[in-house]
């Protein structure tokens, strides 16, 4: 009788586990990253599909802040840290406008979650590589993600968003790729 509880909860707890485990690979959260530029989409042109780009841009400069973050925190570089202060200062008007967007043009208020981004570790010789290859790969994502917007939106205000956004995007890649080259040769 003994040997039957325990297995019956033994078996019980290793269902639990599986059924976590399982339900957790299938979620969205698991299998799409934020620097996975390939499983990424914002689904199909359909009417709010304006509503997702916004909700996905407001994470997006988010997560930029939150990398931000972290290197004002760990850097040595004036300069590193001067764009710190430049990204934490210029996204909150960006999102704000999205924000505004969403309250006008669909009733929404909800506020979007904060994106999970790297952690670039503890300051050191290789930090600020560490978050050049980071906030390249955040910068290759956002251009997967304004490209596909203007083929799908038809709102002026979100094409033309999407425009400012991957210039600004591709200038970034550029000027990043250029401080890993000279800093890291790489």
């Amino acid at each position: 009788m003994k040997i039957s509880i325990y297995l019956t909860l033994g078996f019980i707890v290793v269902a639990l586990l599986v059924g976590i485990g399982v339900g957790y690979s299938l979620t969205s959260e698991y299998k799409v990253s934020m620097y996975d530029k390939n499983g990424m989409t914002l689904g199909s042109a359909d009417r709010t599909f304006d509503l997702r780009y916004m909700n996905a841009m407001i994470a997006h400069h988010r997560g930029a802040m939150l990398l931000a973050e972290q290197l004002g925190n760990e850097t040595t570089r004036p300069e590193m840290e001067a764009l710190a202060k430049d990204i934490l200062a210029s996204e909150p008007s960006a999102i704000a406008e999205l924000y505004a967007w969403k309250k006008d043009w669909y009733g929404d208020t909800k506020t979007v979650r904060d994106p999970i981004v790297a952690n670039l570790g503890p300051a050191g010789e290789k930090f600020d590589l560490r978050f050049l290859n980071a906030m390249i790969a955040h910068h290759e994502v956002g251009v997967v993600m304004t490209g596909e917007t203007r083929t799908k939106s038809s709102r002026a205000e979100v094409l033309d968003n999407a425009d400012a956004v991957e210039a600004f995007l591709k200038g970034g890649i550029e000027a990043l790729s250029g401080l890993r080259k000279g800093w890291y040769n790489i």
